[in-house]
């Protein structure tokens, strides 16, 4: 047995892994099929040494190839003892399959269709149409159990015509009668010409995808954004609450500690006045005992002798005006704090009313916006600083437009101009939300944004302190602390970039008929943001772009 699998192993080639057809022998004596080796010798042209792919031996010139007879006979038995051979049960046919048409008795699943005959063969039976010649020529394809559907009804041909008039397949004969003087085409040839416009749409379909999948993605970021700031306002606001919260019971308190000094005072003062009437009384008690009791003197001359005895009564210095003003102590404080509450409520209720305008304004920035007027209203004029911009460039139209010279201009020293690039910053800070356009005229322009305290001689976008979007006639490339990201998208002369400062959102977009989002970063800005733009190459140029 292992003797025969050895033998067996010999009679396939060892370049289609399959049994030797046409099977011819190398000088070498390693065989091969006629068709596989010719194709390998034939890459071998143009090096005019021909090498055997399994010992790698070289032969000059190309050798005559002759049949192995014997190879031949061996090959045939095999295909005998197979065909001979009980097939195994999953290669009968079951009830999705399709059935050989040849096959008697119990039917074999079929692994072939035959377009020509037409007919479906399992592998015994459509083994002639690999070895006979003129079964070479049929169209084969996968088993289908639709064949009589590519058969004419009237005629009882295979229908490999296109009537491309009446849309349909017919057969030759179905053209000299009923289809004569139609457009008809080969069938082969209409499924060409559909098969392109199908790989067109496919195409089309395959470039919707990716761009709604980078829709989805960004939507996704866009959702992260939403909920990093919201969190981060609810935060903040819980902080800015608490701190008013914190200042009412610091207010309530001094009021209150005001209140019982201020009540502690008057307790005070009305206690003294109250223990010198007491005082008074105990005083006058005394005298009018004194008074009863000579009053009683029966004794005239005694009575008279002690009268004149009895000082004068004073008059009172502490009770004249006691009950002159009404009961009104801490009254009017009370009406103070509640004059401050109407106030606060006032102030609370016109003020809440503009915090929930601004919530109900947040509006994403949808990625399916094409147009300019959502972010119109964001616009910002943007002029360039000349104490920023580099000598080799040239500021004009009101400071609008930038221009890459070689000839140096006269600016006067200025800590913050640069140095060591093409560059310049706008004069304007950017802290809200902006929005503004670059127009390219010519050359390698970085469109970018960048802290003021970006070093003289650093790149834009090739630091931590800035973002630029590079940009010229071959496409975009997006730079931030020295990584470079490629950026598809259609190439355009103007350039649009969007800011949000507080929600960490910058985007640049490919404006022309529509708007095409190009990039978008998603970070936390820590500083105002500077309009920057760095110029490459001779004569290059860029203008900011007076927004309507």
């Amino acid at each position: 047995m292992a003797q025969r699998g050895v033998q067996q192993e010999k009679i396939f080639c060892s370049i289609c892994l399959d049994l030797l057809k046409d099977q011819v022998t190398i000088p070498c004596g390693h065989s091969y099929c006629m068709k596989c080796i010719k194709t390998h010798w034939d890459g071998e042209d143009q090096r005019r040494k021909y090498s055997c792919p399994q010992c790698r031996k070289e032969f000059i010139p190309r050798p005559v190839l002759e049949k192995n007879i014997m190879l031949a006979e061996m090959v045939m038995d095999l295909k005998k003892t197979k065909r001979k051979a009980v097939p195994p049960v999953d290669c009968y046919v079951g009830s999705e399959d399709v059935a050989c048409d040849v096959c008697t008795g119990r039917k074999r699943k079929a692994v072939k269709s035959c377009l020509s005959c037409p007919a479906s063969y399992c592998e015994d039976h459509l083994q002639p149409h690999h070895d006979a010649p003129p079964l070479k020529k049929h169209k084969l394809v996968n088993p289908s159990k639709n064949l009589q559907e590519r058969i004419c009804s009237r005629h009882d041909e295979v229908m490999k015509i296109f009537c491309r008039t009446d849309q349909q397949c017919i057969c030759y004969l179905c053209t000299m009668d009923e289809h004569k003087d139609h457009e008809t085409v080969p069938a082969a040839a209409e499924r060409a010409e559909k098969q392109k416009e199908l790989q067109e749409s496919r195409q089309q379909i395959h470039q919707r995808i990716q761009d709604q999948e980078k829709d989805v993605k960004l939507l996704q970021q866009e959702v992260e954004a939403i909920n990093v700031s919201a969190d981060k306002a609810v935060e903040d606001s819980e902080k800015i609450f608490t701190e008013m919260i914190r200042l009412l019971q610091e207010r309530s308190s001094d009021v209150k500690q005001q209140i019982r000094s201020q009540q502690e005072t008057e307790v005070s003062r009305v206690k003294d006045v109250q223990e010198k009437l007491e005082q008074e009384i105990t005083e006058l008690k005394r005298k009018d005992a004194e008074l009863e009791q000579l009053s009683h003197t029966e004794d005239h001359n005694q009575f008279l002798l002690n009268y004149p005895s009895l000082p004068a009564l004073s008059e009172s210095t502490h009770s004249s005006s006691i009950n002159i003003r009404p009961l009104r102590y801490f009254e009017d404080v009370t009406a103070a704090v509640s004059e401050l509450r109407d106030i606060m409520q006032d102030v609370l209720k016109q003020s809440w009313r503009n915090i929930k305008l601004k919530i109900t304004e947040v509006d994403v920035l949808l990625l399916g916006l094409k147009t300019r007027d959502g972010f119109l209203k964001y616009s910002q004029k943007i002029t360039l600083d000349p104490n920023t911009a580099h000598r080799n460039v040239l500021l004009s139209e009101r400071k609008r437009k930038v221009i890459r010279t070689n000839q140096q201009q006269f600016y006067p020293d200025h800590p913050d101009r640069f140095t060591g690039r093409s560059q310049a910053l706008s004069r304007e800070s950017l802290t809200g939300r902006c929005y503004w356009e670059v127009k390219r005229r010519a050359g390698e322009v970085y469109v970018a944004v960048s802290y003021k305290n970006i070093s003289s001689t650093g790149g834009f976008g090739f630091n931590d302190k800035s973002w630029s979007l590079r940009c010229d006639t071959q496409g975009y490339i997006f730079c931030h602390n020295h990584i470079l990201t490629p950026v598809p998208g259609p190439v355009s002369s103007r350039i649009g970039v969007y800011l949000d400062h507080r929600a960490g959102i910058l985007c640049f977009y490919s404006v022309s008929e529509t708007m095409t989002l190009l990039h978008r970063v998603q970070t936390s800005f820590t500083q105002p943001l500077y309009a920057g733009v760095w110029l490459l190459g001779d004569e290059s140029s860029a203008k900011f772009i007076k927004l309507k």
